[in-house]
């Protein structure tokens, strides 16, 4: 099999309100839509999205009542202190400050109306010895 595209589906109470969050401030763009569910995509390396309403009988009747909780929804890139700062400016909430680990990850993270984290990294040069 070769894999030509990745997909992550979230299901979330508000698929709306998570669909205009990833469209208004992360850059993607409706691929299809319909009651209860949004497939999005950008075209760059990022994963798509398909956002499921709760309760949808598409999914297994064990999973319709779950939540995406316990997720990170990570994006590797460049510039992240000029993203952070766009989204501040947009009026998004930054839930986690960006900050360095010794071992050369720049992170911050936002979330998404449905409790979705959203989390960017960008990797330099470790400061700390150990990871040098």
């Amino acid at each position: 099999m070769q894999i030509t595209a990745s997909t992550v589906s979230l299901t979330v109470a508000d698929v709306a309100a998570s669909q205009r969050f990833f469209t208004t401030h992360l850059g993607y763009v409706e691929q299809a839509a319909a009651e209860g569910f949004a497939s999005l995509t950008r075209d760059d390396a990022a994963v798509d999205l398909v956002l499921l309403a709760r309760g949808n009988e598409v999914l297994p009747a064990d999973q319709r009542d779950q939540h995406a909780s316990g997720l990170i929804l990570a994006f590797t890139g460049t510039g992240i202190d000029k993203e952070e700062q766009r989204l501040r400016a947009e009026g998004v909430e930054i839930t986690m400050p960006l900050r360095e680990e010794p071992w050369g990850e720049r992170l911050f993270q936002i979330t998404d109306p449905n409790g979705v984290i959203v989390q960017f990294v960008e990797w330099v040069t470790p400061t700390a010895p150990e990871y040098a």
